[in-house]
């Protein structure tokens, strides 16, 4: 059991990055405006736009022949292109056994890829001034009683949390056999956080990096004793709906409309194999909160990995900051993490964004800044065995297949 927990703690914290190896908020009423319109034209509209539908057909031949050769249930791809265009493609099924055919608006659990949302909305409260990323986190989180057991608590800095160098570790055992006991029960993230603490840190905070959904939980309350509001609420308030983010919801229940089942295999020990039984998550997604936390569509992920990359989210004078990066070898070769992204080489010059998993579901998002194109993925899978190749890898076929 030690040695099972130990693999799905890694899969938890080191997401799918590891397994599968200029406007902005402050622009001019004009410039939002001309947003706004391409947002209706090209988003709100149908997937076949002119100049559109023959690269759609190429993505889709692409995500089915992966389908072929892999085996998983079903997967959404979405394409976004810097001029405002979109679409998505569907293939296979939402619900193997009933043998539903995958739409291309449905959802699927996103994992880390949430961390950007939380990312995005602690680098609008740094462009404000109400927060700075070389402050230290005691200096909001001092006087919590669980403050001081945290490693590295008196060092530790809000750049550190959302570059994943504060050293903190993984999920503790305890907490780990608690949700493989009650999976189906409520865990909160403050007994995540809780979990480690007294325990050694991975380095000394700032030394290197370490990948940790901790990072994220703390980072959060941060966040909420700034703010004095839930962060849930301000990331819907301040970024999904100015950016018409509609399909993509907190994953702050276990039922949630339109979430289609995943499958994360029978040896899955987190609710069984079929994640979404009588429509309801069978594993207790409100434990991850700021770890990942979001129920997502690819189109809309697509967009908004652009948007993030772009500075829209945020005040485009901290992306230098966000793209000043510490190597991250254990994403990969040649990865980088920066604030909320992870940098890295592909065959279409660097590529930002972030992967995900969540027990049934495996996704990967990515900006290409030389092509001015973003991808997104979701498969309603997380069994290794049905999917065969690095998503990393996809997207960046699925982007040649775009252009």
């Amino acid at each position: 059991m030690k040695c099972l927990l130990s693999s799905l703690l890694m899969l938890l914290c080191v997401s799918v990055n590891s397994t599968f190896a200029k406007s902005g908020c402050g622009r001019s009423e004009n410039s939002t405006a001309k947003t706004t319109t391409n947002l209706q034209r090209n988003y709100f509209g149908s997937n076949n736009q002119p100049g559109i539908q023959s690269r759609r057909e190429r993505v889709r031949h692409a995500l089915e022949d992966l389908r072929t050769t892999s085996g998983f249930p079903g997967a959404i791809a979405g394409v976004y292109y810097a001029d405002g265009r979109s679409f998505a493609v569907a293939v296979g099924y939402s619900d193997r056994e009933r043998k539903i055919p995958m739409k291309e608006t449905d959802l699927m659990h996103g994992g880390s890829v949430g961390k950007t949302l939380f990312a995005a909305l602690a680098l609008q409260l740094v462009a404000e001034g109400t927060l700075s990323l070389d402050d230290k986190i005691s200096k909001y989180l001092a006087k919590e009683p669980w403050f001081a057991g945290l490693p590295n608590a008196s060092t530790i800095t809000v750049r550190m949390l959302l570059n994943h160098t504060s050293g903190l570790g993984e999920y503790g055992d305890s907490f780990m056999q608690a949700l493989v006991e009650s999976p189906g029960k409520e865990h909160s993230p403050l007994e995540a956080v809780k979990s480690i603490s007294g325990t050694k840190p991975h380095n000394a905070a700032g030394a290197g990096f370490s990948y940790s959904d901790i990072n994220y939980q703390v980072l959060a309350f941060v966040i909420e004793h700034v703010t004095g509001r839930s962060a849930y609420d301000d990331i819907r308030r301040r970024i999904l709906q100015p950016l018409h983010l509609q399909r993509i919801v907190p994953a702050d229940r276990p039922k949630i409309p339109g979430l289609v089942p995943g499958y994360a295999g029978t040896k899955n020990p987190f609710g069984g194999d079929k994640m979404v039984v009588n429509g309801a998550l069978t594993f207790d997604p409100r434990f991850e909160w700021a770890g990942g936390g979001y129920i997502t569509n690819p189109r809309d992920l697509a967009r908004w990995i652009a948007d993030f990359c772009e500075g829209r989210a945020f005040s485009p004078k901290l992306l230098p900051e966000v793209l000043t990066t510490v190597d991250a070898p254990g994403l990969g070769k040649g990865s980088r993490s920066g604030l909320g992204v992870e940098v890295e080489p592909t065959p279409l010059g660097e590529a930002y964004g972030h992967g995900g998993f969540f027990p049934g579901y495996f996704t990967q998002v990515r900006w290409y800044p030389r092509e001015r194109i973003a991808v997104a993925i979701q498969i309603n899978t997380s069994e290794n065995s049905l999917v065969k190749r690095s998503l990393k890898d996809v997207a960046d076929d699925l982007a040649k297949a775009a252009l």
